[in-house]
């Protein structure tokens, strides 16, 4: 059993658990993020700009709502000024566009065009068709139990990173 280190919480359960899942967890990273998935999708939504400009079309896509570029900033986990420029990429083809802030009359909000809330659908799309078929084989309570804790482990960690992030030095 692994002693925290001191000024460190005990931590509720066992580090060795969670090692052990470590490589599962850079294998599925790397398959989704190096495969041929994301590219099969992305051509799938018709996609006509490189991938981080999608993953802010998505960002919007599944807010449901429009967005400030600092919120599409943190979303995607980059800095402002990287997200603008992806907001331009994206505006220059069509996929998104900007409109008043309603609150702050200074401020733009970003959200997709038609065109680019239909690539981002067909996206999505193909990413559920492929993931429903890799897991269709299972019992029904393991989709479920995937499902519940994958959202569960996807919010602390994310919560976790946000912490961090709140504490790092300016």
């Amino acid at each position: 059993m692994n002693t925290p280190t001191p000024g460190e919480p005990e931590q509720a359960g066992n580090q060795d658990d969670v090692l052990a899942v470590m490589p599962r967890l850079a294998q599925l990273s790397n398959a989704i993020s190096r495969g041929r998935l994301v590219h099969h999708a992305m051509e799938a939504a018709g996609a006509t700009v490189d991938r981080p400009a999608f993953s802010v079309l998505l960002a919007l896509h599944f807010a449901g709502r429009p967005l400030r570029v600092k919120e599409i900033a943190e979303q995607v986990q980059v800095v402002q000024p990287h997200a603008t420029r992806q907001v331009q990429q994206l505006e220059r083809r069509g996929l998104v566009h900007r409109i008043g802030d309603p609150d702050d009359g200074r401020v733009s909000l970003i959200e997709p065009t038609a065109e680019g809330a239909r690539a981002a659908d067909r996206y999505a799309r193909t990413l559920v068709g492929w993931f429903t078929g890799a897991v269709a084989h299972w019992p029904e309570q393991d989709r479920r139990d995937l499902g519940r804790l994958l959202t569960r482990f996807t919010d602390d960690v994310t919560a976790r990173l946000a912490a961090l992030d709140d504490t790092a030095p300016s």
